[in-house]
């Protein structure tokens, strides 16, 4: 008979044991269940978020449905912060940081206390990566349950998420609504618990790790306050016991054809750069060699059709009334643009569990036909040059066309940005720079939604370009190019533009140029002073050590030999880096590599 239990069995059925079997005897747990599988319950709950207000409750009822087999639930938390409300400050610092805090500590339980299987309960941006780097590295049978999308909110006849709230700022800087309204469009945006409503980051990672088949069908689009969302907890009680009586791993589920499957979904939904950054390292952890190539093949030969917000004017509750996320993959798998032969937490293939699914129909306007697409390819482009050698992510979704052409007006961080805006010194026509804020400039590569919410509420949105080391929101629109690597704090060329640059980016190409000589760029280079590191105790300082490049995801688990840190002097200053950034970075600098020192 196959051992259902091969991780808690040493501990309760380990004879020298007996303090571990005293100690789980005290949590109730009775002679004959200490026989039973441990299925950790993971829940990233907190008071503080509407995304995650409700993930405990949710986390109980699976316990309750998980006990009603013979299997022992145990709920343990982990961390998360609130996107929207870090969104602007320095509390942004930590976002991207705590997708890894968020992988260590569901690994460090899950390992630690000998779970034979875990369920992740999930509701904020970096929960969902997050979790799936856990469940990737302890390849256990595992699933993930999403809290689902947050319901709209409405003023003066208008649909309101939380984007609605940033864009009145700048709408209300620019003079076109008074402070009554702007205080009406904050109190009204957000009425509820649930993920931010649009295809932002969120539910983009929802809706492709449902893709990937690492949760039940419906999780992704089952709105967070709805009797769908409820019936689901009985549904992930059967698919755990499931996974383990058949040994289903992650690494079973999760292939290449797999991620190349989600990624052509949220290019279909036009769905949030940040996925980039975690597909990557979801690959890192599920050990799949999936590459920015990849990516932008996929966006070549894919293309975008959803009419949602931010760039359109739907919701994920919309989409979710005509008929969810397997009805869009039910269209594509029709198409023949989906791998059916995959996986999933079922126990049947991707085109099992589509089968009795309905398809879109012509008659519903949230998702638009094959042939009348909003972008013949993907919104998502892999853009290079000699301003992004290693690479950057542009958001293009044809509205705002796919070349631009400015003069740039550079900031050293979002703060200096948001003062410009406010100021007046961002002016049609211009590439706006926003430097050291990447993974290790920042540090922890903060999103730049308030910068390009202000942009679009200011009525800038077509005459503005915005590239940045850093990331941007999935709640972002625009003309905007984020994670452009190497980083300013690294010495990349970001860090050597001057106001009045003259800089194209041309989608269409897939390139992003900086107008100025390569004699002139070494001059700047060897004039560049290296920043002072920001933080130097704590987990900032710890992230700004070890994290990698945003063209490999931000990965802070790599401990390679060749990745020991080395010390950069540029002008007296000294600068703690990984060798393969220096290498990487410092190439073509003579200056910098004289100054390397081991």
């Amino acid at each position: 008979m196959k051992q259902l239990n091969p991780y808690s069995k040493a501990i309760t059925q380990d004879d020298s044991q007996p303090a571990a079997k005293a100690m789980l005897h005290a949590i109730g747990l009775t002679p004959a269940q200490l026989n039973q599988p441990f299925i950790g319950i993971a829940s990233t709950g907190y008071q503080g978020n509407p995304c995650n207000m409700h993930l405990n409750d949710l986390a109980d009822n699976i316990k309750q449905a998980v006990n009603q087999f013979p299997l022992n639930g145990l709920i343990f938390n982990t961390i998360g912060i609130s996107d929207g409300i870090s969104m602007g400050t320095s509390g942004m610092h930590y976002s991207l940081p705590s997708r890894d805090l968020i992988a260590d500590s569901i690994e460090t339980v899950v390992a630690g206390m000998h779970y034979d299987a875990v369920v992740t309960v999930v509701g904020c941006d970096k929960n969902m990566p997050g979790a799936m780097m856990a469940m990737l590295r302890l390849n256990r049978p595992a699933l993930l349950v999403y809290g689902g999308t947050i319901a709209a909110g409405c003023h003066a006849g208008k649909k309101l998420d939380v984007v609605s709230a940033f864009e009145a700022w700048g709408e209300k800087v620019a003079g076109k609504i008074d402070d009554e309204d702007y205080q009406q469009v904050i109190e009204k945006a957000c009425p509820g618990a649930g993920a931010c409503g649009g295809m932002y980051t969120a539910n983009t990672m929802a809706a492709a790790i449902e893709a990937m088949g690492m949760s039940l069908p419906y999780s992704s689009s089952n709105p967070a306050i709805s009797h769908e969302k409820l019936d689901e907890m009985s549904q992930v009680a059967m698919a755990i016991n499931g996974l383990v009586e058949k040994d289903l791993k992650p690494r079973d589920i999760v292939t290449k054809a797999a991620m190349l499957n989600a990624f052509k979904l949220v290019t279909v939904l036009g769905g949030s750069t940040n996925a980039v950054l975690h597909f990557l390292a979801i690959a890192d952890a599920a050990e799949i060699d999936l590459t920015l190539a990849d990516l932008q093949a996929v966006s070549d030969s894919t293309p975008f059709l959803a009419d949602l917000k931010p760039s359109g004017q739907y919701l994920m509750e919309d989409l979710h009334r005509v008929g969810g996320i397997p009805a869009v993959m039910k269209y594509m798998l029709d198409l023949g643009w989906l791998e059916g032969s995959c996986m999933t937490v079922t126990g049947k293939t991707m085109a099992e569990n589509l089968a009795h699914v309905k398809p879109l129909g012509d008659s519903q306007n949230v998702v638009r036909m094959a042939d009348q697409p909003i972008k013949e390819s993907g919104h998502i482009q892999i853009l290079k040059g000699n301003l992004a050698s290693e690479g950057a992510v542009a958001k293009i979704t044809g509205k705002e066309g796919e070349f631009f052409q400015g003069r740039a007006v550079t900031f050293d961080s979002e703060a200096a940005v948001n003062q410009g805006i406010a100021a007046g010194k961002v002016k049609a026509g211009h590439v706006v720079v926003i430097r050291y804020v990447g993974p290790k400039g920042g540090p922890g590569m903060p999103e730049m939604l308030k910068p390009t919410s202000a942009i679009i509420g200011a009525g800038l949105g077509d005459s503005v370009a915005l590239i940045t080391d850093g990331r941007f929101s999935g709640g972002t629109h625009g003309f905007v190019v984020g994670h452009v690597t190497p980083e300013a704090q690294v010495g990349g060329v970001i860090a050597l533009v001057k106001d009045g640059d003259l800089i194209t980016i041309d989608a269409s190409a897939n390139d992003i140029t900086l107008h100025v000589t390569a004699v002139e760029l070494e001059r700047r280079r060897d004039e560049w002073q290296a920043p002072a590191v920001k933080f130097s105790r704590g987990v900032l300082a710890k992230y700004a050590r070890t994290v990698s490049s945003a063209s490999t995801g931000c990965l802070t688990d790599r401990y390679e030999s060749d990745n020991a840190p080395v010390t950069v002097r540029t002008k007296g200053i000294e600068l703690n880096l990984i060798a393969e950034d220096v290498a990487a970075n410092f190439e073509n600098n003579s200056q910098a590599r004289q100054k390397v020192m081991s």
